[in-house]
């Protein structure tokens, strides 16, 4: 078995590569872990990939990056050969299946962690993501703080965990301010820098625009900075823009952009961790791991002047 042969089961391959392991020996390949993500193209994934490299070679692991272009399908074909092949656990970032659909995977035998769960995933399956309510919620208390009281959100894609957490969390500053949310200054976009200058466009087109804006994401927040500007108008005197994420795009943006970090490299770290326990045969506890975020205070945020 510790020839790589693929006519035993992956409990068993799992049971004595532990045993191996903890005598000194050696498998004939480094162990390693599939790894899905819907693109290794931007700097957010990127930098969670890094995390999940890093800890790997530190394990003396390595990963098999699958690419899943966001299409559910294509997801459920990559993960059926993962557990056909002889890869060792799987770290799925922002999984298309279903809390259902994950379940049986992992009845089935697969071993996983979600790293930045798209759906809400229970507290049965192993996890790791951001506090996107405190994050969010630095970020409009930061906006308060300035003076502002019409503000905008530009949000990712409304079946999302982070939106709702985000939402949750923009609303609570809201409610300790005394400000009711108002549903036309919420708007749903696509993460994309596109999407965040469509989300702007309406927002700024409304007849009491708003004076600041919370993107949920850098690449929006960048496509907001951009609208403003096409519009006219001085930055950061006649709207406020915040990201989420303190990618590098927020430090190289003009103005610089206010955002809020979440750890993506330390969460591709723990997400590593989670996984090698659960190989191990240990119980990771608690099963969901949230990691602290913190607000990025730069030049793209100012008092109101209007």
């Amino acid at each position: 078995m510790l020839n790589g042969r693929s006519d035993v089961s992956a409990e068993t391959r799992r049971a004595v590569e532990r045993v191996a392991r903890s005598r000194g020996y050696a498998t004939r390949r480094a162990p390693a872990p599939g790894v899905t993500t819907t693109t290794s193209g931007t700097a957010y994934f990127s930098t969670i990939l890094a995390g999940i490299t890093e800890a790997l070679a530190e394990r003396e692991m390595w990963a098999l990056v699958c690419p899943t272009r966001q299409e559910h399908d294509r997801e459920v074909s990559v993960l059926k050969r993962l557990m056909r092949s002889e890869m060792v656990g799987a770290l799925l970032l922002l999984p298309e299946e279903s809390p259902d659909e994950l379940r049986r995977l992992r009845d089935d035998g697969l071993v996983f962690v979600v790293v930045d769960p798209l759906h809400d995933v229970g507290h049965d399956i192993p996890a790791v993501s951001a506090d996107n309510s405190a994050g969010a919620y630095q970020a409009t208390a930061h906006l308060l703080r300035l003076g502002h009281r019409r503000i905008g959100v530009i949000t990712g894609r409304g079946d999302g965990t982070a939106t709702r957490q985000r939402l949750h969390g923009h609303h609570a500053a809201l409610a300790e301010a005394g400000i009711e949310p108002d549903p036309m200054l919420e708007v749903e976009a696509d993460f994309l820098v596109q999407g965040g200058a469509a989300g702007a466009e309406r927002l700024l087109g409304l007849a009491t625009p708003p004076t600041a804006i919370f993107a949920f994401n850098d690449c929006m927040a960048v496509g907001a900075l951009n609208a403003a500007r096409a519009r006219g108008l001085r930055l950061p005197d006649e709207l406020s823009v915040v990201g989420f994420d303190d990618t590098p795009e927020a430090e190289a943006a003009h103005p610089a952009l206010t955002t809020v970090h979440q750890p993506l490299r330390e969460l591709g770290r723990v997400a590593v961790s989670q996984l090698v326990r659960l190989l191990d045969g240990h119980q990771f506890e608690p099963l969901h791991v949230a990691l602290a975020t913190r607000l990025v205070v730069r030049s793209s945020t100012a008092r109101p002047t209007r």
